[in-house]
């Protein structure tokens, strides 16, 4: 299989940072009333940009007669995940052999804010693989699951899109890369994952599934 690029998205892919984001913030939802099921949260939040994220949690407090999100809750949801990352933090397995053994052309495109999927990054050892390619939702007008970052990046890289692959962990990342017409991969192999998780991503169109970086590694080489 010959891709020109590969296009990686980070939360749950290169860093096995989802877990963490997704027990702090259902924790801090279920604080003020917001409770979803694992399933449902994924499937609604999983990969969408911190914009988006906190307009539909916005919503979703209103419609539960509570008025708009809190003022702290940002800052405080904010704080309690900076403090576990800068803790916890890892590489998701495999991926520095991956990343050695392919060296095509490659990048980040990440919903995170960029400030701090640059310091995800660095702390886990992977920003010189990937630097100066590294972009975030930040830099588009739409964030997942729109095209515009996946275009981006290939922009960057001087790459077509059909000659892309990208490798995401979410629905609405899937969705992402099938929109801008590029292959791509489901990837299951982050702490985060759940029953159902490689269900839902074949359902959000996959053209592949893959439990980890090895498996990865293994099919970009035959």
């Amino acid at each position: 299989m010959i891709f020109e690029a590969i296009l990686f998205d980070c939360d749950g892919v290169l860093v096995d940072s989802e877990k963490i984001y997704v027990e702090v913030e259902r924790e801090h939802l279920a604080r003020i009333g917001l409770n979803y099921s694992l399933d449902e949260y994924m499937g609604r939040f999983q990969g969408l940009a911190g914009a988006d994220f906190f307009a539909t949690l916005d919503a979703d407090h209103r419609a539960l007669g509570k008025g708009p999100l809190p003022e702290t809750f940002g800052p405080e949801l904010d704080a309690a995940t900076m403090e576990r990352i800068d803790r916890e933090l890892d590489e998701i397995a495999g991926i520095k052999s991956l990343l050695d053994a392919h060296n095509s052309p490659r990048a980040v495109a990440s919903s995170s804010r960029l400030q701090r999927l640059i310091h995800k990054l660095k702390h886990t050892g992977l920003h010189d693989y990937f630097a100066p390619h590294i972009y975030s939702g930040e830099q588009v007008a739409n964030g997942k699951p729109a095209p515009d970052l996946f275009l981006f990046a290939a922009s960057k890289l001087a790459v077509t899109p059909e000659r892309c692959l990208v490798i995401e962990d979410s629905a609405n990342g899937i969705k992402a890369g099938l929109a801008a017409g590029m292959t791509v991969w489901g990837f299951v192999g982050g702490g985060h994952s759940h029953d159902g998780h490689a269900d839902s991503l074949h359902q959000a169109g996959a053209h592949r599934v893959v439990d980890s970086h090895d498996s990865l590694s293994t099919l970009l080489a035959a």
